[in-house]
């Protein structure tokens, strides 16, 4: 069992920046894979970024060139820092993983931090 719990939301305005963080249980996190997922108001859910086991990223286009992904296995912890932050980033951002080898047996999802952007 693991379990996620996300920090580093808040307000921030338009050309700001945060790092969110999403601490995770256990002492296997090296072997997640590990996405971040945002909602925002009246939208779907949405992948954002996600690193692999082998620290392998990947990003959603409407992100590339500003939010970074990253991961510290040691801490058991992975790093979304979002730069140049614009009003539609504003959304609930949760953190996802599941083993990199079997991503069928399980998944797991924090609880969500608040990230708004405004002047």
């Amino acid at each position: 069992q693991v379990q996620l719990v996300e920090s580093g939301g808040g307000l921030v305005q338009p050309g700001g920046s945060l790092t969110l963080s999403c601490v995770a249980s256990g002492d296997k996190f090296r072997f997640y894979d590990v996405n971040w997922y945002r909602q925002g108001p009246g939208k779907q859910r949405e992948l954002v970024a996600r690193i692999f086991s082998g620290s392998i990223t990947d990003y959603a286009d409407s992100v590339k060139a500003r939010f970074t992904i990253s991961r510290d296995d040691a801490q058991n912890t992975v790093y979304l820092r979002m730069d140049n932050l614009k009003p539609e980033d504003t959304a609930v951002y949760y953190c996802n993983a599941y083993p990199s080898i079997n991503p069928a047996s399980a998944e797991y999802w924090g609880q969500g931090t608040q990230v708004t952007v405004s002047s």
